[in-house]
């Protein structure tokens, strides 16, 4: 399976904090890793190192088949002003203007791949809404269009789910498998424990000064939990009890 980026001897933080040292991973097409930590862990820090927003302490990333051209990008949904002046179908466009350039005109093609694009996210009935209008489920699924106009081979995703009902987040979930299943990579933060873990392969924790990464089993433990000071011991020992509780008779524990 190809290797999309590889992490390497990766310390990051600030000049007056280290939030992890020495993490080395690879990510391959065709897998998800959840990227989890308490507030301040270093989630989004990764994300935007990744980005090359940010340099590392030390150590970085390596490309063996080169950088992608294009990295499909979803920023937290506090850092999107949906007050900007534009239409539903215009902000999923702007996933494409690598590909067309801003001032040319969508030709028919193009136009036909916004609607493609805006049906699969579930919003094409409001192409021409502005977005300033817009629940904050709809401009999530609008802008999963705009990723879906990117066709990026690696894809990164900053707490997708925040503030959208469970049938959005299904939905969009669902959109994150199809991009996994046509051998995508996925890198996607999320804040807590939730079903959005069956649809990950890999998970990295991060917290109390260390960056875990393994199969989402191996590294999501009460142990790595606790340690990490994602959760209280109390909080992991009802967590397991209660999916231990709800896990058929006779069924493996996993």
């Amino acid at each position: 399976m190809t290797t999309v980026f590889e992490v390497r001897d990766l310390s990051l933080g600030y000049p007056n904090k280290v939030l992890f040292e020495h993490l080395s991973f690879d990510i391959q097409a065709g897998r998800t890793l959840a990227v989890l930590g308490a507030n301040g862990s270093g989630k989004s820090t990764f994300v935007k190192m990744m980005l090359n927003l940010m340099k590392p302490l030390s150590g970085g990333l390596n490309w063996p088949a080169g950088r992608p051209r294009e990295i499909g990008y979803l920023a937290q949904m506090a850092e999107f002003d949906s007050r900007f002046p534009i239409r539903v179908r215009d902000l999923a466009a702007m996933g494409a203007w690598g590909g067309f350039g801003m001032r040319r005109r969508l030709d028919r093609a193009a136009q036909d791949r916004v609607s493609a694009a805006l049906a699969e996210a579930g919003v094409l009935s409001i192409a021409d809404q502005p977005i300033h209008t817009l629940s904050g489920g709809q401009l999530q699924r609008t802008l999963f269009a705009r990723v879906i106009m990117q066709n990026a081979p690696l894809i990164l995703l900053d707490e997708p789910f925040a503030a959208v009902d469970q049938s959005t987040e299904a939905h969009l979930l669902a959109i994150i498998d199809r991009w996994r299943n046509e051998g995508r990579a996925v890198v996607l933060v999320v804040h807590d424990l939730s079903s959005v873990l069956d649809h990950c392969t890999d998970a990295l924790l991060l917290g109390g000064g260390r960056a875990t990464h393994g199969a989402v089993d191996d590294v999501l433990t009460p142990e790595n939990l606790i340690g990490q000071k994602y959760m209280s011991e109390s909080q992991a020992s009802w967590m397991f009890r209660s999916a231990a509780s709800t896990t058929p008779e006779g069924a493996e524990h996993v």
